[in-house]
């Protein structure tokens, strides 16, 4: 299992402009109403710390590797990517790559996590960066410095990650 690249995924993927959040809006019209969207004028801060914590539950959900927790956060149409391959949808990551590895973990802890989201009209852009621990049942730990983006949408009065990009390395000596 390929766990050096796996807790990169905790928590979020800035796209230029993702063709899913397009997508999921080209259905409105010019008589919309967009106020909950927080294009800067209805409740700015609102929405933001709403998009941020869902990029916090996500991370919460990897350290008590809850799968349906996860899996409510993600869009249904998804993008992942992760240390430079593109995983799917967030369904498929999880039944090909992180469902099997969640299994092998006795422990998940992060240090010194980070979380900023930017607006911009009805997406929010998140950047993380955080320090994360995992050991393993076969007694391996791995440690690991992380970076991730994502890129939420606001559909149903909930956030969901639409698109989301990790990537980490060893810690460097400062």
């Amino acid at each position: 299992m390929r766990f050096i690249g796996f807790a990169a995924a905790a928590a979020a993927a800035l796209g230029a402009f993702v063709p899913a959040a397009q997508a999921q809006h080209a259905d409105h019209t010019d008589h919309a109403d967009h106020s909950a969207h927080g294009t800067q004028t209805a409740a700015p801060d609102a929405l933001t710390q709403q998009a941020e914590a869902v990029l916090v539950a996500y991370r919460n959900a990897l350290v008590a590797r809850d799968e349906a927790a996860m899996h409510r956060l993600f869009a249904a149409d998804s993008l992942v990517f992760e240390n430079g391959k593109d995983e799917g949808t967030f369904a498929q990551y999880m039944e090909h790559h992180l469902g099997p590895e969640l299994g092998e973990i006795t422990e998940f802890t992060f240090t010194n996590p980070t979380v900023n989201v930017r607006m911009v009209g009805h997406v929010a852009f998140g950047h993380e960066t955080y320090r994360y621990r995992i050991a393993l049942t076969d007694g391996r730990v791995i440690e690991r410095d992380g970076v991730a983006t994502s890129v939420l949408t606001h559909e149903d009065g909930a956030w969901k990650i639409v698109q989301y990009h990790s990537s980490s390395r060893a810690p460097r000596p400062n």
